[in-house]
Order: C-alpha cells, then sequence, then structure tokens
C-alpha cells in the first residue's frame, strides 16, 4: 500500500523523505493494533498536529561518520547539540528524530554500551514514596518534594488564559500555543532533572534498594489527591510527568546498569501501619496521622520513617529467602486512635 500511495499525485510528498521512517511508523501502526486486539491498550486516536512528531531511521537510513549524523536524503549533517559524549567506538544501531509541542528538536541515538558495575558497597536502603516528602529513606533522611508544577502553576495559568482568548487558527494562537507548551516543558525537565540526580545518587550510594510496588493509576482516582499524587506521581502522557512511578523506573534500570539489587514490595504490605520495633499492626491509620505510638510496645514512630524500615526489612527477607510479605490477616487488639498514655495522635503539620 505504501508504494502505491507514492504514485497518487496528491501524495507526492511522501516521495520526499526516505522510506525507512514511513515503514517504522507502518511497523509502529501494527504494534499497536497487536496490543489493542491483546486487551493490552485502548483502541488508537490519531496524535494531534501540534504535539509534533517522530520519524525513526534504522541503520540503512543514515550514516554515522566522525561523530556526526547524516540522513537519508540530507546532504549536510545534523547540526546537534550534544548532550553527553559517546563513546569513539560507538556504532548507532536507530535514531529517533522527535519534534515535542514547544517546538524542540531531539535527536535519541540507540547503541549498545558496556556498562561497568559499581563497586560493592554495604549500604542497603528502603524507600517510602510520599507527597510532603517526596521520598523518605531508612537512615532517617527526607527528601522534599520539589513540587515542579505548583512552582509554575501561576505561569501556566496566565499562559493558558492567554491562549484561550486567542481565536482558533491564528497566528496569535499558535504563539500562545507554544507559551503554554513551554511552560510544561519547564515543569517536566526540572522535574526529570531532579529525579536523575536523585535516582543516580540513591544507586551509587546502597548496594540493595526496596520500594512498594504502588498503583498510581488507581491512586489519582482520589479527587482529594489527585493534584499533590499528579505533580508528584501521575504519568507523563497525562501532562504531570511522572514522579513516583519514573522515580521506580529509574531505579530499577540503572540497578541493573550498575549491578545493584532492586526489591519491590507487595503493595498490600502494611508498611506504614505495622511496627517497625515489635510487629504490631493497627487496624487503621489515617493519612492526617504523621506520628504515631505503638499501642503494643510504646514506641513512638515517623510515619514515613517507621514505613521505609519496613519496607527494607521485608525487601531483605525477599532478597534473601523469597518470603512471602502479604498481610497475613493478622488482627490487632483495638484502632490507633490515642496514644498509649490517652494522648491524641500528632496531627500532619
Amino acid at each position: 500500500m505504501l508504494t502505491n500511495w507514492k504514485k497518487q499525485e496528491d501524495l507526492q510528498f511522501l516521495n520526499d523523505v526516505s522510506s525507512v521512517p514511513l515503514q517504522q511508523g507502518l511497523r509502529h501502526l501494527q504494534t499497536a493494533f497487536s496490543n489493542f486486539f491483546a486487551g493490552r491498550a485502548k483502541y488508537l486516536n490519531f496524535k494531534k498536529k501540534h504535539h509534533g512528531g517522530n520519524a525513526e531511521f534504522t541503520k540503512a537510513a543514515f550514516k554515522w561518520k566522525e561523530g556526526k549524523v547524516f540522513l537519508a536524503k540530507c546532504a549536510q549533517p545534523l547540526v546537534i547539540r550534544w548532550s553527553r559524549q559517546l563513546p569513539e567506538s560507538a556504532e548507532p544501531s536507530t535514531i529517533t528524530v522527535k519534534l515535542s509541542p514547544n517546538g524542540r528538536w531531539t535527536v535519541s541515538i540507540l547503541l549498545d554500551v558496556l556498562i561497568e558495575a559499581l563497586p560493592n558497597v554495604d549500604n542497603q536502603v528502603g524507600i517510602d514514596l510520599g507527597i510532603s516528602s517526596l521520598v523518605a529513606l531508612s537512615s532517617g533522611e527526607k527528601v522534599a518534594n520539589p513540587k515542579g508544577f505548583k512552582a509554575k502553576k501561576a505561569k501556566l495559568r496566565k499562559a493558558q488564559k492567554a491562549l484561550s482568548r486567542k481565536q482558533k487558527g491564528s497566528n496569535n494562537r499558535q504563539k500562545a500555543r507554544l507559551k503554554v507548551a513551554k511552560v510544561h516543558a519547564e515543569i517536566s525537565d526540572a522535574r526529570n532533572d531532579f529525579l536523575h540526580k536523585l535516582t543516580t545518587r540513591l544507586v551509587r550510594e546502597n548496594q540493595l534498594i526496596a520500594v512498594e510496588d504502588l498503583s498510581v493509576k488507581n491512586m489519582v482516582k482520589n479527587k482529594k489527591l489527585a493534584l499533590s499524587i499528579s505533580d508528584s506521581a501521575a504519568l507523563a502522557s497525562l501532562r504531570a510527568s511522572a514522579s513516583w512511578g519514573e522515580l521506580v523506573r529509574h531505579l530499577e534500570y540503572k540497578c541493573d546498569w550498575y549491578g545493584r539489587n532492586f526489591v519491590k514490595i507487595d503493595r498490600w504490605f502494611p508498611s506504614s501501619k505495622r511496627c517497625g520495633n515489635c510487629g504490631h499492626i493497627v487496624d487503621k491509620l489515617p493519612l492526617n496521622v504523621r506520628e504515631w505510638d505503638c499501642p503494643n510496645c510504646g514506641t513512638n514512630h515517623d510515619r514515613d520513617i517507621n514505613a521505609s524500615k519496613n519496607i527494607l526489612a521485608a525487601g531483605l527477607a525477599v532478597s534473601v529467602c523469597g518470603a512471602n510479605i502479604r498481610p497475613d490477616g493478622h488482627k490487632s487488639k483495638g484502632q490507633l486512635r490515642k496514644t498509649s498514655n490517652g494522648k491524641k495522635q500528632k496531627p500532619k503539620s
């Protein structure tokens, strides 16, 4: 069908580009339909024109010469500002050229490189993901949530209001749309930069990393917490970047790269409700309770730090012997409403 399309008068522009990106587009279409019929994805939607696009060039459609990229049917090499230096012996297998909605072009190069494992260390860490603190570590450290969306909320609101006033189809509307897209890009870039620095530090400092297997897609259905979760956890496809999900993804592939152990804990494991000192599990622990005293042993716990310590303990059990860390049906004798000395729990500040 592609060959016949190129012969039609109204589709002559297809001959102006290499046939490889066109063929790759059809392969991606086939993959999308396969995922739909297999029940792994929803039915396909057309991409909006102003959302950019991408072209994938396999090895037959580009030349790699002296660190320069020559695409098929292009006489001059691409003018690239490199984000990192590629190894001298690098042989790219695929090059993807992408246009972002904010008008920025990026070139992604796929190649096989040998990544050396980091030296072994004795540190191990459990990570509890949260909203007020993006992560709480079993070492007692808390990393504040940068809340990139909240920082740019006023600027984004102003740009979107200006866009809403522009007449559809006008040049001014196109300019206003680019301004909105650039604010979204600023939010995404700041968040991704923070996540990469944080996850790289955690992987370098720890031999084993244990995290909870959270279902972010279901959690954002909570209307009261959706915005806060989205600013720290939602998917990039929802225009809110992925902090929780993306953070876990970064940790997983970086641990695989550098020879670290990565363990996911079952999402039903009661990490917050379990006392890290005696193992007692309380019936209820509302979100506004940030500190609590164990009704059994009286130990005072910081909710997030206690959860991260329990996650680490469960991660070690899974790593060593593959233990089952699902809830065992333990029933506590009383709900956590007051401390052992009769005082109310400390509310969220």
